[in-house]
């Protein structure tokens, strides 16, 4: 349809070339999506970064290489979106060592990091494992004088949750407060389930009622930590109780919510 068209003479723009280069990329069909690209470069057509961003998600790590690499041959600026979407797609593919190569190279690059390039930085020690490396991106970070955000947080927080150190997850809770950054309902999730996870049920649950103190509204996710220790426990009278718990204070469960308690 796209190539009758263009044969009977209608021109097609941006929109379109955008719209059939997704559908393509989420089908596989990457010799399709080269041919497109080859149209839009022939016709000059100023691309948007977005194209490519939604691109390096379906193509492997090589070929977002590439791309990326290719990107200014379609009259497309790079920005730092583009880079950290690049840095996400290697991390994500275990490629921590290009990931590594291509962040030291940023400033060279004309890209001057951002919150959001040493969360994915942070993600990748922490799947390696690597809480050591991680706390020197996260001072790397504090230096160059970009702000953690709450993900930042959230991510150190989880990985020393599951590694039983809750000592130290409190300790990062108190140091968010301290710089200013308000936990989310997520941060508190991850440590309810840290809690449970070394069976302080009480402790945790104490905690999900404390959250609104510290200016967090308690929400499913919260809840379902909850429910999800206490039946595993078999208590499940206790769980089905915190479901009413929910509706009293207004709160829709979710989809997960029931998950939690079928199981």
């Amino acid at each position: 349809l796209f190539h009758r068209d263009k044969e009977q003479g209608f021109r097609h723009y941006y929109p379109s070339y955008a719209a059939l280069l997704y559908k393509l990329a989420r089908s596989r069909m990457f010799d399709a999506v080269e041919t497109i690209l080859a149209h839009m470069k022939d016709t000059e057509m100023q691309c948007r970064e977005s194209v490519f961003i939604a691109l390096f998600q379906h193509y492997g790590p090589e070929k977002a290489v590439e791309l990326f690499n290719r990107m200014p041959q379609f009259n497309c600026t790079r920005t730092i979106q583009s880079f950290n979407a690049l840095l996400n797609v290697l991390i994500d593919n275990d490629r921590f060592d290009e990931a590594n190569d291509i962040f030291g190279k940023s400033y060279e690059m004309g890209f001057r990091p951002n919150t959001v390039t040493f969360n994915i930085m942070v993600k990748g020690r922490l799947a390696k494992g690597e809480w050591g490396k991680a706390c020197e991106v996260f001072d790397e970070m504090l230096q160059k004088r970009v702000q953690p955000s709450v993900v930042t947080y959230n991510s150190l927080i989880g990985f020393l949750c599951r590694k039983g150190d809750l000592d130290k997850a409190m300790a990062l809770l108190e140091d968010m407060g301290q710089k200013g950054k308000h936990a989310n309902e997520v941060t508190y999730a991850l440590l309810m389930e840290g809690l449970c996870s070394v069976e302080k049920t009480e402790e945790a649950k104490k905690l999900m009622f404390d959250m609104a103190y510290r200016g967090c509204k308690a929400q499913p996710v919260n809840f379902g930590v909850l429910m999800n220790d206490l039946g595993k426990r078999g208590k499940v009278e206790e769980a089905k109780s915190l479901l009413h718990e929910m509706k009293k204070r207004r709160l829709k469960p979710d989809v997960v919510t029931y998950n939690i308690l079928i199981n």
